[in-house]
């Protein structure tokens, strides 16, 4: 780095800032906005029951899009605060690498559409779930001097052909390795949720075959989506957290 480049700018360091978890659909329509626009995106609302503050489900956040093109978004989210996490602090960088620390995490919370909404979203989650589970296979043939042979593409099983004049058997063809590519968090999340509207229980081997991810991104989100059973009848398996089992459960009875 260039000498100027060398600092980092801790002005903002000890400020207090949120950190949320979005929907796909949410990320989308805010990166889609123009960064000198001057839209409002949301807005928060903080309810607290004065005669009972320090009940568990006292304090309340809520919050309330601002104006979008998507009619089929909900405008009303619940914002679900965690109670446990890391301590993390964010960082940014401009254009020209300078690099500054914009304050310390001290909230963390889930975006989640209210009841209202959940029907309508529930509906759209599984119509972008189904869309990314839809796979499209190819052949391709190939002459050589040992007769056709067919080269499987990605996610194909090798086949061989043989020399009829010949009579020589050919050697199946193993299919290359191939790189697999990461999903958008989102609708890996999406389709995480309807393999478990299947069944309950999956192996981190039976996921991968279902997922085709890269196994430590896999890892990273079951961790933050399962538990890992290490002993009894399920022992070996992942099960949704008891908070996502509830979701997916009034998603299947819808």
């Amino acid at each position: 780095m260039e000498d100027d480049q060398k600092d980092m700018e801790t002005s903002k360091a000890d400020r207090s800032v949120w950190l949320m978890k979005c929907p796909v659909i949410i990320a989308k329509a805010w990166n889609s906005i123009p960064s000198g626009s001057q839209q409002t995106l949301a807005k928060v609302f903080v309810s607290l029951d004065p005669l009972h503050p320090q009940e568990p489900n006292s304090l309340q956040f809520t919050m309330e899009m601002g104006g979008s093109e998507n009619v089929n978004m909900p405008k009303s989210y619940a914002l679900n605060m965690g109670k446990d996490f890391v301590p993390m602090a964010v960082f940014s960088e401009s254009n020209q690498g300078k690099v500054a620390s914009e304050g310390k995490v001290e909230h963390k919370f889930d975006m989640q559409p209210n009841n209202k909404n959940m029907e309508e979203y529930s509906r759209m989650c599984r119509e972008r779930t189904n869309k990314s589970m839809i796979k499209n296979r190819q052949i391709q043939v190939i002459d050589n001097d040992r007769g056709m042979l067919m080269r499987p593409l990605p996610g194909m099983v090798g086949l061989a052909g043989s020399n009829s004049k010949e009579k020589r058997k050919v050697a199946a063809v193993k299919a290359p390795e191939v790189k697999r590519t990461r999903r958008d968090r989102g609708e890996l999340e999406d389709m995480m949720f309807k393999l478990f509207e299947r069944q309950p229980n999956w192996t981190l081997k039976q996921l991968h075959l279902e997922t085709d991810q890269p196994a430590q991104f896999l890892k990273k989100i079951l961790n933050e989506l399962c538990t890992y059973n290490k002993r009894g009848t399920n022992l070996g398996s992942y099960e949704l957290k008891p908070e996502y089992k509830k979701s997916v459960e009034e998603t299947g009875a819808e």
